[in-house]
């Protein structure tokens, strides 16, 4: 009975999660990994909390307890990067993040006496990358992800950079953000615990804005300043490395650089390419075959595998190899493109431009629609933080493209919002 008990708060916060479109798969690996990051009361507690940001009072309301005591279990939740808590104006706000990108991360962005790390590590691994259906569930569902990837500038040719919006620019996301923080790589400190990291920079992860705020006031993350931010990145181009970051245009919460062997992201792209499980940039790279000399740089560097060697198929040099893109599986990051001694590669425009919600609030609604989970982000009273609230949400599926919307009123079965759809046609 006892063991019954200790797993209920868990099994309670699992459904909680996987309610909203970045949700957890059931798994015992994944229990073991929440009992590692929270107690069974304190996961009972979080299952009744909106996932919608939200106050104190109306944390109180959800446990049947004072302001006071909300607050106090709140901010030591928060301190332990389990939720977000953002100053506002008039009053803290909290803010229960996904697994993925979230609290999944932020419990190895620093080293950390508090939690067995190696142990955790091992879960992630094996919950992650072994078992395959989370990852399958965060990165293949829907046409929506939760990233994208921009284009190391370095490489881009005039003629590109004209062509470039600035929120596709990570540098611009750098020089915007109202906080810069920068903690150790979740994937590759992973990875190091796990005895398989390679020798990529560690200390390279970076956040922004609320969540950058959040992670820097307990600890999780180093401010740094815009100059240091754009160092950051240089390193990461130096490096090699792909920035696979929040897939919206406005506030940016997170880019990581990602490397091939250790990035989940860069994982599930090698092994679900066709399913398009990350948002590429809006170039592809072209090879000249008459320059390019089969040397294989860019095979070796490209962090999804879409450059292979090929026969150059010249009679005079029966062995000459050339480079050739698998462009279904390509992100466009550039990568390649930077590591051509002979030039032989250049990016060129995507024949169609890759869409990037416009805010959270917007990929959120898109991702639920696609994944048939809309009705849970809408009327579920514990995501919503008022009728305002609602009127955002709806107000971004009003915006949906035709099939979208009627996709999502089938899921709502609401007759309110298939006569606010109905009324657009007009």
């Amino acid at each position: 009975m006892a063991h019954h008990t200790a797993r209920s708060g868990y099994r309670d916060l699992v459904k909680r999660l996987n309610k909203f479109p970045q949700g957890a798969p059931p798994s015992e690996l994944l229990f073991k990994i929440l009992a590692i990051l929270m107690n069974e009361r304190e996961a009972s507690l979080v299952a009744r909390l909106p996932i919608r940001p939200f106050s104190a009072e109306r944390a109180a309301r959800a446990w049947k307890t004072t302001a006071d005591e909300a607050r106090k279990t709140l901010e030591d939740l928060a301190s332990r990067a389990v939720l977000l808590d953002v100053r506002g104006r008039k009053r803290q706000i909290y803010a229960l993040p996904p697994p993925m990108a979230g609290f999944f991360e932020f419990s190895m962005m620093r080293t950390r006496g508090d939690v067995d790390q190696k142990t955790l590590a091992e879960l992630y691994y094996q919950y992650i990358t072994v078992e395959e259906d989370f990852i399958k569930a965060l990165f293949v569902q829907g046409e929506t992800q939760l990233g994208r990837v921009f284009v190391q500038e370095p490489v881009l040719s005039n003629d590109n950079a004209l062509h470039v919006l600035d929120y596709e620019r990570a540098s611009e996301v750098v020089r915007t953000a109202s906080h810069r923080g920068v903690g150790l790589c979740y994937c590759r400190h992973k990875m190091q615990h796990a005895g398989r990291a390679c020798d990529a920079p560690l200390e390279i992860c970076m956040t922004f804005n609320n969540v950058a705020s959040s992670l820097i006031r307990h600890g999780y993350a180093r401010s740094v300043d815009v100059a240091e931010g754009l160092d950051l990145l240089q390193q990461a181009y130096d490096a090699n490395l792909v920035q696979f970051g929040e897939n919206v245009q406005r506030r940016v919460s997170f880019i990581c650089n990602c490397c091939g062997c250790c990035c989940e992201a860069m994982i599930a792209a090698r092994r679900f390419g066709i399913l398009h499980p990350v948002h590429t940039s809006n170039f592809l790279p072209r090879v000249d075959a008459a320059i390019c000399t089969g040397c294989g740089e860019c095979v070796t560097a490209c962090p999804v595998e879409a450059m292979t060697l090929v026969s150059a198929n010249d009679p005079r040099h029966p062995r000459k190899k050339t480079a050739k893109l698998a462009e279904d599986v390509c992100l466009g990051c550039g990568v390649c493109a930077r590591v051509c001694k002979t030039k032989s590669i250049r990016l060129v425009s995507r024949p169609e431009r890759v869409i990037t919600p416009l805010h959270s609030t917007h990929r959120a609604v898109m991702m639920a629609v696609e994944r048939g989970k809309l009705q849970n982000l809408i009327f579920d009273n514990q995501a919503l933080l008022s009728h305002r609230a609602m009127a955002a949400v709806l107000g971004v599926v009003l915006k949906l493209p035709p099939l979208k919307r009627a996709m999502a009123a089938r899921q709502m079965k609401s007759r309110y919002l298939l006569a606010l759809i109905e009324r657009l046609k007009l």
